[in-house]
C-alpha cells in the first residue's frame, strides 16, 4: 500500500540553496508495511525437501516414497537430509531396514499436513482442476459391490468428471490431501470431519442355493452343522447367534477373513454361511448366486457414510459427485 507524502524544503544559511528558485513541495512516496496475519514464508524455505518428507512419512518407506514421486530413493534420501540441515535436528532414526520418524519430526508433520493440504487445493483451484476433478475413497467390499453397480449412471450423467476412486478402511486424514470425499463403514460421531449417513446398515446371514439345500438350511435347528465364514470387518456372529438364543460353542467348522469380499466369495462358493450387509450383497442376490438364510436381521449401530473436512470448500466436481451420491442411496433405501 503506498501514499504521496508533501513536504517543504528548509533552507538553512549553510546550504547553497535559492529558496525562491524551489517552485512546488518535494514529493516523496512512502510504502506503508501491511501487517500479514499469517506468517510470511521465508524465501529459503526448502520446498521440494517438506514434500519429500511429507512422502516419506505417508509411506513409511524412502523407496515408496521415491516411487509415487517419480525419483530415486537416493534423491530422496538427499532431501531429508537437507531438510534436517535447515531444521537444525534430526528427522529420522535411521536402521537397515526402514527409517523411524522421531518425536520431532511427527510434531513437524502435524504442523505442516494442513499447509500442504491448503496449499494442494490452491494449485489444483489455480489451474481448474478442481471443477473436473474428485477423489474418493471407497471400503473396498462398499466399492466392489454397491458403488460399482451404480458408477455408470454417474459416468453417464457427468462424463465431464474426472473420478479418481481409492479403497481404504482406515479412518479418514483429510490433511494428507489424498481424497475430498471418503464413505466410511462407522457410527457417524467424528469431531474433525462431516459426516453425512449414506445407508443404515444391519447385517443377515447369507449362503449359496447349492450350499443351503445341500444342509436343508430351513430352520435354525440345522444350523450347527453349518461353516461359519467369519470377517473382522462385520464380526458379529457373536451377537447375530445370541438374537436367535444359540452360541458359537455349538459351532465347530469355521473359516476367518480380514476382508469382507473375501468371505462373501466364499459364500459364493458353497464354503459356508456368511454375516454381512445387505447392501454388500445385493446384486448377488439379484443374480441368485446368494440367499438369504432365516429371517433374523441384526442392527449393528452403524452405516454407510459419507465424509469430508469441515474447514475445505469442495469443488465443482465434489459438488456433483457428493449429490448425486446422496440422491442415489436415497433411492436405495426406498427401494430396499
Amino acid at each position: 500500500m503506498g501514499f504521496s507524502l508533501e513536504v517543504g524544503i528548509c533552507c538553512w544559511p549553510a546550504a547553497n540553496v535559492d529558496c525562491a528558485k524551489v517552485h512546488k513541495p518535494l514529493q516523496i512516496m512512502c510504502f506503508q508495511s501491511i501487517e500479514e496475519k499469517n506468517y510470511a514464508m521465508r524465501a529459503d524455505t526448502p520446498l521440494r525437501a517438506i514434500a519429500c518428507f511429507d512422502a516419506v512419512m505417508q509411506t513409511g518407506s524412502v523407496s515408496l516414497a521415491a516411487s509415487q514421486l517419480f525419483v530415486t530413493p537416493g534423491a530422496v534420501g538427499q532431501q531429508i537430509r537437507k531438510l534436517e540441515g535447515w531444521l537444525g535436528t534430526p528427522l529420522f532414526v535411521r536402521n537397515v531396514r526402514r527409517l523411524r520418524p522421531t518425536a520431532e519430526a511427527l510434531s513437524y508433520w502435524e504442523q505442516v499436513k494442513p499447509a500442504l493440504r491448503q496449499l494442494e487445493t490452491a494449485n489444483l483451484a489455480a489451474r481448474g482442476v478442481r471443477d473436473r476433478q474428485v477423489r474418493l475413497s471407497l471400503p473396498p467390499a462398499f466399492a466392489n459391490a454397491w458403488f460399482a453397480m451404480r458408477m455408470p449412471l454417474f459416468t453417464a450423467r457427468h462424463p465431464e468428471v474426472q473420478l479418481h476412486l481409492s479403497t481404504s478402511t482406515d479412518t479418514v486424514d483429510f490433511n494428507d490431501a489424498t481424497c475430498d470425499l471418503a464413505v466410511r463403514h462407522f457410527d457417524g460421531h467424528g469431531s474433525d470431519v462431516n459426516a453425512e449417513l449414506l445407508l443404515p446398515d444391519e447385517v443377515r446371514v447369507y449362503c449359496s442355493p447349492a450350499y443351503r439345500d445341500r444342509l436343508g438350511l430351513h430352520s435354525l435347528d440345522c444350523l450347527p452343522g453349518a461353516t461359519l465364514l467369519y470377517t473382522t470387518s462385520h464380526a458379529h456372529w457373536s451377537q447375530w447367534l445370541s438374537s436367535v438364543a444359540m452360541s458359537p460353542d455349538s459351532f465347530s467348522s469355521g473359516l476367518k477373513f480380514d476382508q469382507s469380499e473375501l468371505a462373501i466369495d466364499a459364500a459364493r462358493r458353497n464354503q459356508g454361511l456368511v454375516l454381512t450387509s445387505p447392501w454388500l450383497v445385493e446384486e448377488d442376490v439379484q443374480l441368485g448366486l446368494l440367499v438369504p438364510v432365516f429371517d433374523s436381521a441384526l442392527k449393528t449401530g452403524k452405516g454407510y457414510y459419507l465424509v469430508q473436512a469441515k474447514d475445505v470448500v469442495l469443488g465443482e466436481a465434489a459438488h456433483l459427485l457428493r449429490r448425486w451420491l446422496c440422491d442415489v442411496a436415497q433411492s436405495a433405501r426406498e427401494n430396499r
